[in-house]
């Protein structure tokens, strides 16, 4: 020990050692340490992204929007593209009644404001007829069977999936261009995708008019949170309907966005 300078407390100076001493314990157990399985497993988790939207014509306008604004969102936060699968009929972008040609708004700018392109870099791996409950029973479950070579959902007991589901619907129903799909249908392949471990949580967002009633009937022990954006017997409204469907001080023609 050093000398103990006259007006140094003694006591202070054994305080100092044994921090000293804590301080050496202290590297030398975290140099050993592991990681508890929940931190090794978290490490691992991937997030992945299922977007649909189910109608077609320029009339729905707003359900192509939406899917692909979703798609900017994932972007934006991180989700790796090659993770995030999207199915739309692709119609409205290019259809004669739009006035910004190959390009898709999902909320209004005033006279002279730039609208922001939802459109652009939205990747559709879906389009046209392929665009059917059996396609997104497919995708969801992973079974990539008849789709030549489309994406599936890839994802592991690890990982968190997010759906976002925008059209019309009824009671127990959602739309799709030329079909519906039942509710029974829907919660069978949520089921199946937890019988098979294909993800860890699973979030679905479904816009559509009595989307509430699809979901009736999930069970309560396969950690998913789905949300509605009706309740099972109400219509959903979509937004900024004439005059307000205005981008750069045009009129759209149709609704720009969702609930």
């Amino acid at each position: 020990r050093p000398t103990v300078w006259p007006g140094q407390p003694q006591k202070l100076l054994d305080m100092l050692y044994r921090t000293l001493f804590a301080g050496a314990a202290l590297i030398n157990a975290v140099g050993a340490w592991t990681p508890p399985k929940e931190v090794e497993e978290a490490a691992k988790t991937s997030h992945w992204a299922v977007l649909i939207a189910g109608s077609s014509g320029y009339g729905n306008y707003r359900h192509q929007a939406d899917v692909c604004h979703a798609y900017q969102i994932m972007i934006k936060n991180g989700i790796d593209p090659d993770k995030i699968i999207t199915l739309a009929v692709d119609d409205v972008a290019n259809d004669d009644m739009n006035p910004f040609p190959g390009k898709l708004f999902n909320k209004p700018t005033g006279d002279g404001t730039p609208g922001t392109d939802v459109y652009a870099g939205c990747k559709i791996d879906y389009s046209g007829s392929m665009v059917t409950p059996e396609t997104f029973v497919k995708v969801l479950t992973g079974d990539a069977a008849g789709l030549d070579g489309g994406k599936v959902l890839q994802s592991t007991k690890l990982d968190r999936v997010f759906v976002n589901f925008v059209d019309h619907g009824g009671v127990n129903i959602i739309g799709f261009p030329r079909t519906t799909m039942h509710a029974r249908d829907l919660v069978a392949a949520l089921t199946k995708m937890h019988s098979a471990g294909m993800y860890r949580e699973l979030v679905f967002y479904l816009e559509a008019c009595e989307s509430g009633s699809m979901f009736t009937e999930l069970p309560s022990d396969i950690s998913v949170y789905a949300t509605t954006a009706a309740n099972a017997h109400e219509s959903s409204w979509g937004t900024y309907c004439m005059p307000e469907d205005k981008v750069e001080g045009k009129h759209i023609g149709s609704r720009l966005g969702g609930p």
